[in-house]
């Protein structure tokens, strides 16, 4: 295959469905693709996901096996499960770097012993608009010089695992009322909150020596007044790449683009134009796969890549430039192996990181509950980068701790205090909720229940924006496995 066509596949970074490699991808990766995107999809378990990566790299050694595996409520590794680590808010509301390190060294151990080598995390947003519907939990939080501490050290761990830290979802998609999975966002700050508060984390990142950078699917006037910041050569080109003395951010290794099936960039350019304009600009590696996940979609972009080079859209030396970027950090992944070898797991971070993110207030004279409970959760509709695969809340744990215990789930049409009330009967009633704030019905929901049954426990698993409420209020800092587990042990009284 000729050089540009080898390029053009060498900036893909794909997905496919199924937990073996279908053999179109093996067929494409010996004629110069680079880098494939796992989803939850495509793992089963840690042995089938080895053995997955196992043989990617008979085909490929050099292969780029990338994730979106930010711990918290955004898990691939343990898609069916929930996550064993709490994710950015936990950490952030901690606030030790120290432990931010650690939980991210060991998830990054856990991502290398499965062949991973590139993880889309972390996010370095700073959660500024508290109703932010894609960001929330999975942000350190909203004070610009906190979240860049914690940036740095999560690079730092997640790459000393020999796993290479993908910082996103730049210039910063926390100040945002619209999910770019399905439309645009649009961010009206002007230059100089830009660089006080988006970019701030972006910088500690880079500081940091993260290896990729991913950009965001987000309008930003103050930069460019009719392009998103994945296609945007002034956003790209002019502050990512440019020099630190121009005010710049002189970041010089990958960046990487949200998903381009998202509708942000899909609806209003398409896939193919949309990923020419983006490399162009200054992107050197297409994310596509969450939703196109075949043959015929990695085709399209090839040939349109390549089209673009032949008809004079697309310089050539641009697209050899990016693909030269992905061909550099494979090869740094391929010599980071070796630093695992005497690492000690640190299979009870996670669970202790979750317990001290906790914050719990109890009315007077509160007592724990003496038998089974009743747990009502409260749930809304999963953001697209969450999924409603993975399993959240507090109810699995507590029938361990209190058995008999019993649950039931209420959405947006059947949540009400007397349905909880009579499924309860004389059992205690926890109440789990994820984002009280930004859902209406689940406030009312909540005041009725509350009003009906003061003694009801409230847990609060996503932003913890509203006064506590119930006679025992416990914050979680989001909805992983562990943070669950942690918050049972203070509803039962165990801990």
């Amino acid at each position: 295959m000729d050089t540009l066509n080898r390029n053009a596949l060498t900036v893909l970074q794909p997905g496919f469905t199924g937990t073996t490699p279908p053999d179109w991808l093996l067929r494409r990766l010996g004629e110069g693709l680079a880098s494939v995107g796992l989803f939850g999809r495509n793992i089963a378990s840690p042995e089938q996901l080895a053995a997955l990566t196992a043989r990617l790299r008979a085909e490929r050694p050099d292969v780029l096996v990338a994730i979106d595996e930010e711990g918290g409520d955004v898990t691939r590794l343990e898609v069916r499960t929930g996550s064993s680590f709490p994710g950015n808010l936990a950490l952030g509301t901690v606030d030790d770097t120290a432990l931010t390190r650690a939980v991210a060294r060991e998830l990054g151990r856990r991502l290398a012993a499965c062949g991973v080598n590139l993880n889309w995390a972390p996010s370095a947003d700073v959660n500024s608009d508290p109703d932010n519907p894609v960001i929330g939990v999975r942000s350190f939080g909203a004070d610009p010089a906190l979240v860049a501490r914690h940036t740095a050290a999560y690079v730092e761990g997640l790459q000393a695992a020999g796993v290479a830290a993908c910082t996103k979802h730049f210039p910063g998609h926390g100040d945002t009322a619209v999910d770019s999975h399905h439309d645009l966002p649009r961010i009206d700050a002007d230059l100089a909150t830009l660089q006080a508060r988006e970019l701030v984390p972006f910088r500690a990142a880079v500081a940091a020596g993260t290896k990729a950078v991913m950009s965001a699917h987000i309008l930003l006037p103050a930069l460019d007044p009719r392009l998103p910041a994945t296609l945007s050569p002034a956003a790209l080109h002019g502050l990512l790449r440019a020099p630190v003395t121009d005010g710049g951010l002189g970041f010089d290794g990958l960046v990487v683009t949200d998903g381009m099936e998202m509708r942000a960039v899909a609806d209003a350019y398409g896939i193919e134009r949309g990923s020419v304009m983006a490399i162009a600009a200054g992107a050197d590696a297409i994310c596509v796969g969450g939703g196109l996940a075949d043959e015929d979609t990695v085709l399209r972009l090839r040939d349109a890549l390549a089209g673009a080079v032949r008809s004079g859209e697309l310089a050539e030396a641009r697209l050899a430039d990016a693909a030269a970027r992905v061909r550099a950090l494979a090869r740094w992944t391929s010599g980071a192996g070796a630093v695992l070898e005497g690492t000690a797991p640190a299979p009870e971070v996670g669970l202790e990181a979750a317990r001290r993110a906790l914050r719990v207030t109890a009315s007077a004279g509160y007592e724990p509950p003496a038998g089974p409970v009743y747990v009502a959760a409260f749930t809304p509709v999963a953001n697209i980068a969450v999924g409603d695969e993975t399993p959240w809340g507090v109810a699995a744990e507590l029938a361990r701790l209190l058995p008999g215990t019993r649950t039931g789930t209420y959405g947006r049409e059947t949540a009400g205090a007397q349905a909880v009330v009579e499924a309860a009967g004389e059992r205690r009633i926890v109440a789990v909720v994820r984002d009280v704030h930004r859902h209406e019905w689940m406030a009312k929901a909540l005041t009725e229940l509350l009003a009906a049954r003061p003694d009801t426990m409230v847990v609060e698993m996503g932003l913890n924006q509203s006064p506590p409420t119930g006679a025992l209020h416990v914050a979680t800092h989001g909805a992983a496995r562990v943070c669950g587990t942690a918050a049972a042990e203070v509803v039962a009284g165990v801990r």
